[in-house]
């Protein structure tokens, strides 16, 4: 059943909660379904037979969900959301919304789950109390806290119980440091990796050049990019990292030559500097063979011109890249808004990736999570390839590779 202190009212202009009020009241436990006897047909004999029945399966065991999530619903009866609260809001509904659809659909085929919502309020004393919680420390899978500095604490109190999912925060498990947390968005270094795994098996280029700003932000992605170009290449491809100011790359042009690739590697997110920089990059293409691995936050950066992207051959690494022509995600949009009426959001899409995974996890018997790098998933919007990390937990280091070809972004690998 669905945990929570206040049931939901009307909120103006929020549909999302309007409808969320009367999941609460309808509860969260996935439908179990039960074999039905077929009847069978009488056959004409002197002497017939009664009819076997079927045996009847043993019900399965139910596994508890605990998700903590930052609902707010102190907020709703006064209706005083702030912009804030009200965007946390309803991304918790569009994830739990997601997730329980994924259960209902593992429900159909047999499973049986109790999905329990708690309101973390987004404070953090709220959070810790949670921790203790006698219904929460006896889950078979705990899901949140979503931001880092509540579960950090959280996770402490927690210690080694179970299995805690971070469900929506590419935070890196090193801030954590737990060895039950299960970090479901690849953290950006998996991103720079991505790009190094990439470059060296597709590109296999003699030089990569590193564009910098020089904003201290750049600092993480551009060590595992170099790390992992190292390991890979054996330190045979050379790394060149400048920082380029005003958009001035001729100091390269001795380095760079006209019949093979130059590749580039741009970690920077500032909009001048990418603005300038781009632009020079692309005057260098017309003479120089330009292939560039961007931020993969550039898929959100509306300023980024396409045509520009698309000349410099530019890739960018994804956890978020919906195919909406493909028959799952088709599925999924049909049953989304056949149960919820309305469109699926990006939260609701990460919600039933996660839901439909870790609930297959539950539901055959591995209720303690330590068996998920073991079985690799294809999502919707991201795949899952977790890796154990001692002390970090299991981190999902799966990104996709994405090109951008016909004025849009298209996966590669």
């Amino acid at each position: 059943m669905i945990s929570v202190q206040n049931h939901l009212l009307p909120l103006s202009g929020n549909k999302w909660l309007l409808f969320f009020s009367v999941a609460l009241i309808l509860g969260a436990c996935s439908p179990k379904v039960q074999p039905v006897s077929t009847p069978v047909k009488k056959v004409e004999k002197p002497q017939p037979k009664p009819a076997e029945k079927p045996p009847v399966k043993p019900a399965a065991k139910v596994a508890v969900i605990s998700m903590i999530l930052p609902m707010g619903l102190d907020h709703v009866r006064p209706r005083n959301y702030s912009n804030a609260g009200l965007s946390q809001a309803n991304m918790s509904v569009e994830y739990y919304q997601g997730f329980k659809l994924a259960l209902d659909s593992l429900a159909a085929q047999g499973a049986n789950f109790k999905l329990q919502l708690y309101d973390s309020k987004d404070d953090n004393s709220t959070t810790l109390g949670l921790a203790y919680h006698t219904e929460v420390r006896a889950s078979d899978l705990i899901v949140g806290p979503v931001y880092p500095d509540g579960l950090k604490q959280f996770a402490v109190v927690m210690g080694t119980r179970m299995a805690v999912l971070s469900p929506l925060s590419p935070a890196s498990p090193a801030t954590i440091k737990s060895n039950n947390l299960i970090t479901a968005i690849p953290p950006l270094e998996y991103h720079a990796v991505g790009a190094a795994q990439y470059i060296n098996d597709k590109v296999k280029p003699k030089k990569i050049f590193i564009l910098r700003s020089g904003f201290s932000q750049e600092n993480d992605y551009v060590f595992n990019f170099k790390k992992a170009t190292d390991s890979l290449s054996n330190k045979k491809v050379k790394i060149i990292s400048v920082i380029i100011t005003r958009g001035k790359l001729s100091g390269l042009l001795p380095q760079l030559s006209k019949t093979e690739r130059n590749v580039f590697v741009i970690p920077a997110t500032d909009q001048a500097f990418l603005g300038v920089t781009l632009r020079s990059l692309d005057t260098l293409n017309k003479n120089y063979p330009v292939v560039l691995f961007g931020h993969p936050s550039w898929e959100k950066f509306g300023f980024l011109k396409a045509d520009i992207l698309q000349r410099l051959k530019t890739h960018i690494t994804s956890s978020d890249k919906v195919n909406y022509k493909q028959e799952a995600t088709i599925a999924f949009l049909r049953s989304y808004r056949k149960a919820y009426h309305v469109e699926p959001t990006e939260y609701a899409i990460k919600g039933f990736d996660e839901g439909l995974f870790f609930g297959r996890q539950l539901s055959e018997g591995n209720r303690n999570m330590t068996e998920i790098d073991k079985t690799d998933f294809t999502g919707i919007h991201n795949g899952f390839h977790f890796v154990k990390k001692p002390g970090l937990g299991w981190v999902n280091t799966h990104v996709n590779i994405l090109m951008y070809s016909n004025f849009e972004l298209k996966q590669v690998e």
